[in-house]
């Protein structure tokens, strides 16, 4: 059993002993979903399956905030911003702009790609070796940035 999904247990057990309905409740998402997708997959998930996992509910729940945003329910947009922040706990350190500049320098120049029409040879790169330290859409972002120079 990974270590991320052991951690998870053992935080559900403490929110129910404490009763902390709220830590309880999110925890509870989480293993629902990690369930769901061994049960689909039929495969115990690694912590990086489980990582993939905790990233994708956290893009879910930060498209939900700007829908209820947008449809002015501030009391739910807060919800779910507390349901991000609980759940970025378990996600590794997001890269800084200039730490994910450099890398992505680094790999470019690896690569030796100077056209931004090679930019996919950079993403692919860049998205595996960069993987859970930094959002797909500010990979992008950064290699159009720097190739359009």
């Amino acid at each position: 059993m990974s270590k991320l999904k052991i951690e998870l247990q053992n935080r559900l057990k403490e929110s129910m002993k404490a009763k902390d309905n709220s830590t309880r409740d999110n925890i509870r998402s989480i293993t629902s979903a990690i369930k769901q997708v061994e049960v689909d997959t039929r495969k115990e998930l690694t912590d990086v399956d489980i990582l993939k996992i905790i990233t994708k509910m956290v893009k879910q729940r930060e498209d939900a905030i700007c829908q209820f945003i947008d449809g002015d329910r501030k009391d739910l947009a807060e919800k779910e911003q507390k349901e991000v922040d609980f759940l970025k706990q378990y996600l590794p350190k997001q890269l800084e702009d200039k730490e994910l500049e450099t890398a992505i320098s680094e790999i470019i120049s690896q690569s030796k790609v100077t056209d931004i029409k090679e930019m996919g040879k950079v993403m692919g790169v860049a998205t595996q070796s960069l993987g859970s330290t930094a959002d797909g859409k500010r990979i992008s972002q950064m290699v159009r940035k720097l190739l359009s120079k």
